[in-house]
């Protein structure tokens, strides 16, 4: 494989982390484009690419206005008002969440052609009455259990032979109360 293929695998580890950088990225310098932001952030041509097309199809960029050619430059979605757009943590929060429903739905559609040892999930819920202080707690026992894993990403050498990108989310929030009026209650 080359640097500038990207396997199904390699898309779902990375989305959230790639797609975050090249929106900061994008904040910051205004227009890029795939090669642009390749170099400046250590990631392929290809895979930059990639998520820029995905980030353009979910509303979050556009392609800037360029003189033609080979060169896609892409720029943030221009927007009304920036109370429109809520904040930077709201539209990568609602932008992670879309990503990853897609990925389920992906792996829904299309677990039977994984290998026969990949075919199951482990996915579960749960509802624990805790305090605000007892969800972060919660939250950060769960990143400390992740963490012996995480820099497998960027060593591809320290990952077993055996080993494959896995989608690994969890969404601590609260349960509100249903009304009949349809209004919140707090």
């Amino acid at each position: 494989m080359t640097a500038d293929e990207v396997t199904e695998d390699d898309v779902s580890l990375r989305d959230h982390h790639v797609r975050t950088d090249l929106l900061d990225l994008l904040a910051e310098v205004g227009t890029v484009t795939a090669t642009e932001a390749a170099a400046r952030l250590g990631y392929s041509s290809g895979l930059c690419s990639f998520h820029l097309r995905q980030l353009a199809r979910h509303g979050y960029i556009e392609e800037a206005p360029h003189s033609g050619g080979r060169a896609r430059p892409w720029r943030l979605r221009q927007r009304q008002t920036a109370a429109a757009a809520g904040s930077a943590e709201e539209r990568f929060g609602d932008l992670a969440r879309g990503l990853e429903d897609e990925s389920w739905r992906r792996w829904l559609a299309q677990r039977d052609e994984a290998p026969p040892a990949w075919r199951h999930d482990e996915a579960f819920s749960a509802v624990a009455y805790l305090t605000p202080d007892e969800m972060s707690q919660v939250a950060d026992v769960i990143r400390r259990a992740l963490a012996p894993y995480q820099d497998r990403e960027q060593r591809p050498l320290a990952r077993p032979e055996d080993a494959r990108p896995v989608a690994l989310i969890t969404r601590l929030f609260p349960l509100l109360p249903h009304t009949p009026d349809g209004a919140e209650q707090g």
